[in-house]
């Protein structure tokens, strides 16, 4: 029973924060940062000021949760490092999976507040940079580094590659969303804007083929 009970407490809990973030991200967005209170937050999200000061006692640390929430999102699938082996699948994966993070309402959300408030608030800017795309694009330089080490791709620069993949597929999914409200491809011409910066990558980094050796007599 107490078991039953600490498990309903926590998805109460969960339930909650999911609540707040929603709410904070929805008046961030409407009123900006500076506009918004943490009280408005609370009322807003249907919960009590105690209950939100003791999850977030102050806004930075509210936006800070949004930042990561919201790149960290089903991070144990979507942010894992694939094997090496296979650099086609893998960037398949990896295109795939930043497709769908990038490609979120939420997501376009988040910049925008970022960059409203940026004049006023560069440490937004700062949470967003260190603590969302960072630690995203990091991970994508590991995995190009380990396909190198491994001779599976000829990344001399794998920062340099990491920033052209991520940049090929946001360029399509992400940024056109950030002027045009109504911008929606279909979920065809993203799997083919991701296709298409994986035949690219493949042009550029995958080991040139060695010539058979000529038989002999």
């Amino acid at each position: 029973m107490a078991a039953e009970l600490s498990a309903h407490h926590r998805r109460l809990a969960q339930q909650k924060r999911e609540a707040i973030i929603t709410a904070a991200t929805e008046l961030f967005l409407d009123r900006g940062y500076d506009g918004t209170s943490l009280a408005r937050i609370a009322e807003s999200a249907g919960v009590s000021k105690s209950t939100l000061f003791k999850q977030f006692p102050t806004k930075a640390a509210l936006f800070e949760a949004i930042v990561t929430e919201s790149w960290q999102r089903d991070a144990d699938d979507a942010a894992a490092r694939p094997r090496t082996g296979d650099l086609r699948s893998g960037l398949t994966a990896i295109g795939h999976r930043y497709a769908d993070l990038v490609g979120r309402p939420g997501m376009a959300a988040l910049f925008r507040i970022v960059i409203a408030e940026l004049p006023r608030f560069p440490e937004l800017g700062r949470m967003q940079f260190q603590l969302g795309k960072l630690p995203y694009f990091t991970s994508v330089r590991h995995y190009l580094e380990a396909e190198h080490e491994a001779g599976n791709a000829e990344v001399p620069d794998a920062e340099s590659a990491a920033n052209q993949f991520l940049g090929m597929i946001a360029n399509y999914v992400l940024w056109p969303r950030m002027l045009l409200t109504d911008w929606n491809p279909a979920a065809s011409d993203i799997h083919e804007a991701v296709e298409e910066a994986v035949r690219t990558m493949l042009a550029r980094y995958a080991p040139a083929r060695r010539p058979d050796p000529k038989p002999k007599g």
